[in-house]
């Protein structure tokens, strides 16, 4: 595993975010989803970096070590994103950078390109869950509500048991979802720590922020939208990336595994990620 740099950025008088990075080159700042956070990442970035990339990895704010001084509320889709860029700033001040986010970090990275297109030279958006982007959003809606519910009714188990139910999966197959590369296994504690935030405050408001498909059309030439070979069936996983594609006039990368690939097979990942950043 390559040496890393931690430090931290203040982006606002209630905000700080913990950041790590590696490696020299042009900037690629990789965006966790769900209820990780930079240790999501540290099983490829050692790869990234020796490909000849800055690799920045962050904490988002109110998970792990970037801290919230403030009360905890329903998070936005656009203050994430302006964390990502006031990043980009930071490490990146005078030249266009990568982006690549998963889950509901490739949410972020789509509205960052969004919004700041002349500052990305690509951007590649794995999984986004998207639910406003589907043909037929309500069902998914209704099951993004009801594991919010879950969890605030019977705690953090029972609620990832049944969001795991409700996309089709197995008891056996989410627990081996779970389990973490060697590189990663020491986020897991902080993953368990977050879940509250993600379940009570990301989960439902991130998949329901309608993306501006128009902006990010102007910007299709710098966007990868990608899914993972195992997951093409978890429609609101897989289906807002494979819907927005054809919406934009673009074609999905396929990665390896499924929604959870990135932890799955951290290596293998690491190189399909490089060769569709071109």
């Amino acid at each position: 595993m390559s040496t890393h740099n931690t430090g931290i950025l203040q982006v606002s008088d209630a905000v700080t975010l913990h950041y790590e990075k590696r490696g020299s080159g042009p900037v690629l700042l990789l965006i966790p989803g769900g209820a990780a956070d930079a240790g999501l990442y540290a099983g490829t970035a050692g790869d990234l970096a020796a490909a000849g990339y800055t690799v920045v990895a962050y904490d988002p704010r109110g998970l792990s070590r970037s801290t919230l001084d403030g009360p905890l509320t329903d998070q936005r889709v656009a203050e994430w994103a302006d964390d990502a860029h006031a990043l980009l700033e930071r490490h990146s001040p005078d030249e266009p950078a990568y982006v690549f986010g998963s889950s509901s970090g490739a949410i972020v990275a789509l509205d960052l390109l969004a919004r700041y297109p002349e500052r990305l030279r690509r951007v590649v958006a794995h999984e986004p869950p998207l639910l406003e982007v589907l043909e037929d959003p309500a069902p998914y809606r209704a099951l993004f509500a009801e594991v919010r519910d879950v969890f605030r009714k019977e705690g953090a188990g029972a609620a990832m048991t049944r969001f795991a139910e409700g996309l089709g999966g197995q008891r056996e197959e989410a627990e081996a979802a779970t389990e973490l590369a060697p590189e990663i296994r020491d986020m897991a504690p902080r993953m368990h720590a977050n879940l509250p935030v993600f379940l009570e405050h990301m989960l439902y408001p991130f998949a329901t922020t309608p993306p501006d498909v128009e902006a990010l059309r102007r910007a299709a030439e710098r966007l990868v939208l990608a899914v993972g070979r195992d997951s093409r069936e978890q429609i609101p996983l897989s289906g807002p990336a494979t819907r927005l594609a054809r919406l934009l006039g673009t074609d999905v990368a396929e990665f390896p595994g499924g929604h959870l690939g990135i932890t799955e097979h951290p290596r293998e990942f690491a190189q399909r990620l490089l060769a569709v950043l071109g």
